[in-house]
């Protein structure tokens, strides 16, 4: 068997109503065919929308097909054991010219009830912005079902959700069970569980080109819906010049940021684990024992659990997300 090295990934664009052009013109991703290119997956095992290895001998191959081949090689032992063929995380870029509709993911054990593979815990991390540009994370007050319910019946939900301003660099974790939505002029990256399941309660009352309106999720939205209201919806990190920075460390997944304006070597001998890049600023050079390659702004990088050793070598100032399973 063939050495497993350093995977690259051929992009799935994805047409939506509320899609704009950023994909296109900040990150650069100019091979879309779409007008209205919302999002972008960069790496996903979602049965039907799996990315396929672009770089190197395994170049064409499926993602979950690698996983069933190389297993804990790839993945690591543990992972392979508790996720089967199956790749655990699901990787985004999101573009939203308008806003997305307005809500909420069921847990594992919700899902599980309906049937459905896992839940979806997802975090954001916002990589270009509008100078007003605002998401909404939680309910802004304490409410119960029945005041939910009677805000949504007369449209004035809006009224009971926390609205949160955010530039670039501005992390929000989003556990299954919180409402949420984004807005426009937003650009963000989107770490999340592998599942594609999503309970839409409220589109802004739009309609496309036909006149229809998309599909509401209101009694299946219910009971997935978490009512707690938080004093601070961001997560706050530290960063530090040529430093690890913990942003998310969660057992759905753990995401790091580096910042960088010289060489750094990584040792991933204790970690039992895969590890994705994602470049977020500047561009760089990463080595591995047998080769080299270099990653720029919105490129991602799958680094199988079998490479231990990896230096880090940016041209210029960068800046990467780091992601594994603990």
């Amino acid at each position: 068997m063939n050495i497993l090295y350093p995977l690259k990934f051929k992009a799935i664009f994805k047409d939506k109503i509320w899609g704009g052009d950023k994909i296109k013109t900040v990150l650069k991703k100019d091979f879309s065919p779409l007008s209205n290119c919302g999002e972008v997956w960069v790496l996903s095992g979602v049965k039907g929308n799996q990315t396929l290895v672009e770089n190197g001998f395994l170049a064409g191959n499926e993602l979950n097909e690698l996983v069933e081949i190389y297993m804990g090689d790839l993945v690591g032992e543990k992972v392979f054991e508790k996720f089967g063929d199956e790749f655990p995380i699901l990787l985004k870029f999101i573009d939203a010219n308008a806003w997305l509709s307005i809500q909420v993911h069921p847990d594992n054990d919700l899902a599980k009830k309906r049937g459905l593979d896992s839940g979806k815990t997802e975090m954001w991390y916002i990589l270009n912005a509008g100078e007003n540009s605002e998401l909404i994370s939680g309910f802004s007050k304490k409410v119960n079902q029945e005041t939910y319910l009677q805000n949504l019946k007369n449209k004035t939900l809006k009224d009971i959700l926390n609205f949160e301003k955010v530039k670039q660099g501005d992390v929000f974790y989003m556990p299954s069970g919180r409402v949420h939505a984004i807005g426009p002029e937003i650009l963000l990256a989107e770490i999340q569980q592998t599942s594609d399941i999503t309970y839409r309660i409220y589109d802004w009352d739009r309609v496309d080109d036909k006149g229809n309106s998309r599909e509401l999720h209101t009694d299946l939205a219910l009971d997935a819906l978490d009512f707690e209201v938080l004093k601070d919806y961001r997560t706050h990190y530290r960063q530090k010049i040529n430093e690890t920075a913990t942003v998310v460390d969660s057992k759905y997944f753990s995401t790091n940021i580096l910042e960088f304006d010289r060489g750094i070597k990584k040792d991933y001998s204790e970690l039992d684990s895969f590890v994705i890049y994602i470049c977020t600023e500047g561009e760089m050079s990463i080595e591995y024992p047998v080769g080299n390659i270099n990653l720029k702004f919105g490129d991602v990088l799958l680094i199988p659990n079998v490479i231990n050793d990896i230096n880090i070598f940016p041209v210029k100032h960068s800046k990467l997300l780091e992601v594994f399973i603990k």
